[in-house]
């Protein structure tokens, strides 16, 4: 792979540069940043410890909080720095990666909301077949297969900037490295790059997007079709409801920062919607699926009720030992 560029490093220019809003952001976004580390790490947990959530759709759910935990990893902690000693100062390499794991987690996340889709509708449309269709091996398949589109997906992306010659400026005004603000940056030619931005990206976005979209039409017409009680139509638009404001969360700031793409768009427009897919979304999804999921939060207070008890045996003996 040839490297042409002549820049070493890259300058992040950050959220801002007023002194008092980057301490309020720096502890707005470090309590946003624990809180998608913690709640994640719990769901992943319980999806493992818990009998009860061994089921394909919270193995899905355990996949989405992994896609979290690193998604929110590989932007907020560089920004949480530049809030504290200003701008920051990335290498042409560290740059690339933190391109590549972007859109990497990103895109894989992306599908990974359609095969829950998928999922949903099976269970609720075709529930008689629902083990025999998102069997172990269905299920493992379609994990591997979206997290393989985003290894390719983010891999292009890389290979095509790599190709680029960077010799002029080298700030970027971003709070990291996006493909869009790296692009602008180019002193050679990004008409391919554009094509990719343009057609696969695109595609990567609005082909789940649509199939999710489906999904849910196929279940609210069963539904009004074959359910005619409101108590069997409640459950099942409950349980969907968690899982269809993620997407809601995740695709709007989508589609509003990459369809259609343009380098002409507002940095600070692009700032404001990255961070809500980047650091918000990721916090508010554990939130989103424990406080509507009666499933998730039993099982939470079966976990805490046992590591209470733990923790109460355990000081009961080290009173009796003393």
């Amino acid at each position: 792979m040839l490297n042409r560029t002549e820049v070493s490093e890259f300058i992040l220019l950050g959220l801002t540069d007023i002194q008092g809003l980057q301490y309020f952001f720096f502890i707005s976004f470090l309590l946003l940043y624990l809180t998608s580390l913690l709640g994640n790490g719990v769901i992943v947990t319980m999806v493992i410890s818990e009998p009860r959530l061994h089921t394909p759709m919270y193995f899905f759910l355990g996949n989405l909080s992994c896609l979290d935990i690193f998604y929110s990893t590989v932007t907020v902690p560089k920004m949480l720095t530049g809030f504290l000693f200003g701008h920051q100062p990335i290498s042409f390499a560290g740059c690339l990666a933190q391109l590549y794991f972007f859109h990497f987690l990103g895109s894989t996340e992306a599908v990974l909301l359609a095969t829950m889709a998928y999922d949903r509708y099976v269970a609720i449309c075709n529930p008689l077949c629902y083990t025999l269709v998102m069997s172990q091996r269905t299920c493992l398949l379609l994990a591997v297969a979206s997290w393989s589109i985003g290894f390719v997906h983010a891999m292009m992306h890389s290979i095509m900037t790599c190709q680029l010659s960077f010799c002029g400026h080298n700030q970027i005004h971003h709070f990291f490295c996006d493909i869009k603000p790296l692009l602008n940056l180019a002193c050679s030619s990004t008409s391919l790059n554009m094509i990719l931005l343009n057609v696969v990206t695109t595609s990567i976005a609005l082909g789940p997007f649509i199939l999710i979209v489906l999904s849910y039409l196929y279940i609210i017409s069963f539904l009004f079709q074959k359910v005619q009680s409101q108590e069997g139509r409640w459950k099942p638009f409950s349980t969907c409801a968690s899982h269809f404001t993620v997407v809601a969360l995740l695709y709007i700031p989508l589609f509003f920062n990459y369809t259609p793409p343009s380098l002409s768009s507002s940095s600070i427009t692009d700032m404001q919607v990255s961070v809500m897919y980047s650091a918000i979304t990721p916090a508010l999804n554990p939130l989103i699926y424990t406080l509507r999921n009666q499933e998730v939060r039993y099982a939470l207070n079966r976990t805490l009720g046992r590591k209470l008890s733990w923790w109460k045996v355990t000081k009961r003996g080290t009173k009796f030992r003393m």
